[in-house]
C-alpha cells in the first residue's frame, strides 16, 4: 500500500505564511442619511444652490456701468438674462453639494437619488394626473377671478425677450430648474426622510413643503403656494410609486414648459 501523504491529510505540514492570501480589508457598508443627516445636508445643498445663483447676480452687478445703488440692483435682478443664468448656475452648485453628501454615504450617486427610468405606463399616468391637476387649479383660478399666470412671470418673459435671452430662460425653467429641484427634493430629501421614522408618506409631505418654500415668489400668495404644494405632493407620490426621480424631473420640466408657453401666449395677447 502506498504510504505517500495524501494532499488532504491532516498530518501534512502547514503552508508557509508567505503563501497565504492577503487579508481582505473590512469595508464599511453604504448607508443613507436619516432624518437629521438629510436635514443638515439639505441646508448645505440649498446654500450651495443659493450661492451659485448669487454669484451670477454679483457678477452682473460688479460689471455694470454707473453707480451701484438700489435701483441698479433691481434693474439687474429683473433682467431676463440675469435670472436665466442664475437658475442655470444653481445646477452645478447643487450637483457638487449632492456629490459630496452622497460620496460620504458610500452609496453610488445614481442609486441614492433613484436615477433610473420607469415604465411608460407610469409616465402616462404622471402626465394625465399632472394635466388634471393643472386644469383643476386653472378652473379654480378663473372661478375666483384670479390671473391665469402670476404677473411677475409675464414680466420676466418680456424682459428675457427684450434681452434676446428667451431661449436661455426656457432652458433654465424647463431643464436646469427641474433637475436641480427634483434631485434635491424628490431625490435627496425624499430618500433620506422616507427611510427615517417619517416613512414614505411623511417624506412626501415634508419634502413637498420644503420644495414649495423654495419658490419664494409664491410665499405671499396662499393660492399659488397651494398650487405649487399640490404639484409637489403629486410628484412625491409618483416618485414613491415608480421609484424613479428621472420621472419627476421630466414631468416637472413638462409642467414648466406648459406654464411658460401659457405665459408667452398671455404676454403676447396683453
Amino acid at each position: 500500500m502506498d504510504d505517500q501523504t495524501h494532499p488532504m491529510d491532516s498530518t501534512a505540514s502547514p503552508a508557509s505564511p508567505d503563501a497565504l492570501p492577503p487579508p481582505i480589508g473590512v469595508q464599511r457598508p453604504p448607508r443613507v442619511w436619516k432624518f437629521w443627516g438629510t436635514a443638515l445636508w439639505g441646508l448645505l445643498i440649498f446654500a450651495a444652490m443659493f450661492g451659485g445663483q448669487m454669484a451670477v447676480l454679483a457678477w452682473f452687478i460688479l460689471r455694470s456701468d454707473g453707480p451701484i445703488d438700489a435701483a441698479a440692483v433691481i434693474r439687474i435682478v429683473a433682467s431676463g438674462l440675469t435670472l436665466s443664468l442664475s437658475v442655470i448656475m444653481g445646477l452645478p452648485a447643487v450637483l457638487a453639494a449632492l456629490w459630496i453628501a452622497i460620496r460620504l454615504s458610500r452609496t453610488p450617486f445614481a442609486d441614492y437619488l433613484a436615477l433610473r427610468w420607469t415604465s411608460w405606463r407610469n409616465f402616462l399616468i404622471g402626465v394625465a394626473a399632472l394635466a388634471v391637476l393643472a386644469v383643476g387649479w386653472d378652473l379654480l383660478s378663473r372661478a375666483t377671478g384670479r390671473e391665469a399666470e402670476p404677473g411677475f412671470m409675464i414680466d420676466v418673459l418680456k424682459a428675457a425677450r427684450a434681452d434676446g435671452a428667451l431661449w436661455l430662460l426656457v432652458l433654465a425653467f424647463c431643464v436646469a430648474a427641474p433637475i436641480s429641484e427634483e434631485f434635491f427634493a424628490r431625490g435627496f430629501l425624499y430618500r433620506g426622510w422616507s427611510e427615517s421614522r417619517l416613512g414614505p408618506f411623511g417624506a412626501i409631505l415634508l419634502s413637498s413643503l420644503v420644495w414649495s418654500a423654495l419658490h419664494g415668489q409664491y410665499d405671499y400668495d396662499w393660492f399659488l403656494f397651494g398650487e405649487v404644494f399640490s404639484i409637489g405632493l403629486l410628484l412625491g407620490y409618483l416618485r414613491y410609486r415608480s421609484g424613479s426621480t428621472w420621472l419627476t424631473v421630466v414631468l416637472h420640466g413638462l409642467n414648466n414648459l406648459a406654464a411658460t408657453l401659457q405665459t408667452l401666449w398671455l404676454a403676447g395677447s396683453s
